[in-house]
């Protein structure tokens, strides 16, 4: 067994950084998009081949590398991926201006290249990762807002039950609910920018599902209520939106483009929005409300032990982020979401086989590089950061990666026995876990419940995670036959 991923002492140069990734990834010209989330660079390549792994997770700061078709994820860890990023995004638009210059000269050899990198995004793209990807995308650039309007919440929440500066809780309410109030405003501009359409049209149609003036609106004989759809029909109507606008753009003579695309846009996008998007988005998160609270209510513990058990596997490959959508729509309708819980005791399992591997490995000298690794991964673990002890410590070891998924089953089948007693566990916003969960907590019981039911399920994920790992995530080494 050996350590292939240590985490570097020390935070490297953003610049020097961002130069090393592109040089890897076949240049900034190979580079087809940027983005981040709280810990990792996301790149789309357009031809993933010139893509050299290997000297990816070699690189001082990269704590570990997912590469899935064009997708591209780098993992660098929260603060460093903020400044990696923008040098990365800096260089790549330089680089695409460079390229566009050349190719005004050569506008075959540009079609060309176009038609091979189109072709290599196809043959590598499986739809519905490709959905999954495009989906977190939109959602992503959102949760800094939302981890930081969650937590507002909670403090007015605590300042109302004690009765503490009545004067202040008004203003803090107003500034902790208004982002998620005009969420779905959010939603529309960053999926027409994803999906290829004006970002200001998709906003302005997905504005509609939040107008207060969609109340006096009558659909299959019911009035229409603010938000109804919530972020799932801002969605839907951003993607109409976008559709209608390349329509009517191919359609349209050049000189009155800047008159009809706009408005024809808006109308079809905002009728169809109204009469179908709406009501029919607002079924989809009801549903999806009632299912959480149902699975919960009676297959609890039987839940937490799948979800929790299943996590680790999702960061690893990235597709965590597709159930953002999932969560916001809880907390648009309850106030918290119930799932972010049980998925974050897969971090509390994480950690326990950590210590488990550290403890084993302590009189082993060949082995002081991974224990390094852990004393400098563990703080980001129990903050709720889990690629750093992924990529350095349970993957690259093996079995520690599976009997850690058992201390996330534990802890999450803890929470979930919980919810089957009727205490529910939520949390106000997403993007934290871990110990940085604890300031949002809350459910049908109040916060002190809650958090105590939480602290339980970390320490069921710490333990297990540990004695799984001690007993069993090491092969058994043979016996030695005594002399005769």
């Amino acid at each position: 067994m050996r350590n292939d991923h240590p985490v570097p002492p020390a935070s490297p140069d953003p610049a020097a950084t961002a130069t090393a990734v592109l040089d890897r990834v076949g240049g900034p010209a190979n580079v087809t998009s940027v983005a981040h989330c709280m810990t990792r660079l996301r790149l789309a390549l357009a031809d993933p081949a010139a893509a050299d792994e290997a000297g990816l997770r070699a690189l001082p700061g990269v704590v570990g590398v997912v590469a899935d078709g064009p997708a591209w994820q780098i993992v660098l860890g929260p603060g460093a991926v903020d400044e990696v990023t923008a040098e990365v995004a800096a260089r790549v638009a330089a680089g695409q201006a460079s390229v566009h210059g050349a190719e005004l000269g050569d506008s075959a050899a540009s079609r060309n290249g176009a038609d091979v990198r189109d072709a290599l995004r196809r043959r590598n793209a499986a739809p519905l990762k490709t959905a999954l990807r495009r989906v977190a995308n939109v959602f992503v650039p959102l949760i800094p807002a939302l981890i930081g309007c969650g937590i507002l919440s909670g403090v007015n929440g605590l300042l109302l039950n004690t009765g503490w500066l009545p004067g202040l809780t008004p203003a803090l309410s107003a500034v902790a609910s208004a982002f998620l109030a005009l969420i779905a405003v959010f939603v529309g501009l960053n999926a027409a920018k994803e999906f290829g359409g004006t970002p200001v049209l998709g906003g302005a149609v997905a504005a509609v599902v939040v107008h207060p003036g969609v109340a006096k609106v009558t659909v299959f004989g019911t009035h229409l209520a603010p938000g109804q759809g919530g972020v799932l029909g801002a969605l839907a109507a951003a993607l109409l939106a976008t559709r209608v606008e390349k329509w009517v753009r191919g359609r349209v003579p050049g000189a009155l483009d800047v008159l009809l695309t706009p408005t024809v846009t808006v109308l079809v996008s905002g009728l169809v929005t109204l009469y179908g998007l709406m009501y029919a988005a607002g079924a989809v998160a009801t549903a999806i409300g009632t299912a959480a609270n149902w699975l919960l209510a009676t297959a609890g513990a039987a839940a937490g032990l799948l979800l929790g058990g299943l996590f680790l596997p999702l960061v690893m490959l990235g597709l965590h982020q597709a159930l953002i959508p999932i969560h916001t729509t809880l907390i648009e309708q309850q106030g918290y979401t119930v799932l972010l819980p049980l998925l974050a005791m897969a971090g509390a399992g994480q950690v326990g086989a950590a210590l488990a591997v550290y403890v084993r490995l302590r009189h082993d000298v060949a082995h002081d590089s991974l224990r390094t690794t852990i004393r400098s991964a563990l703080p980001a673990g129990l903050l709720g950061v889990g690629e750093p002890l992924i990529y350095g410590v349970s993957l690259p070891l093996g079995r520690p990666f599976l009997t850690a998924c058992a201390g996330g089953a534990a802890g999450g089948g803890f929470v979930g026995f919980f919810a089957m007693l009727g205490t529910k566990v939520g949390a106000t916003a997403i993007g934290p876990s871990g110990w940085a969960l604890f300031p949002l907590l809350t459910g049908n019981r109040g916060p002190a419940v809650a958090v105590a039911v939480y602290a339980g399920g970390l320490f069921t994920g710490y333990a297990v995670g540990f004695a799984a790992t001690y007993l069993f995530g090491f092969p058994r080494r043979p016996r030695v036959a005594a002399p005769a």
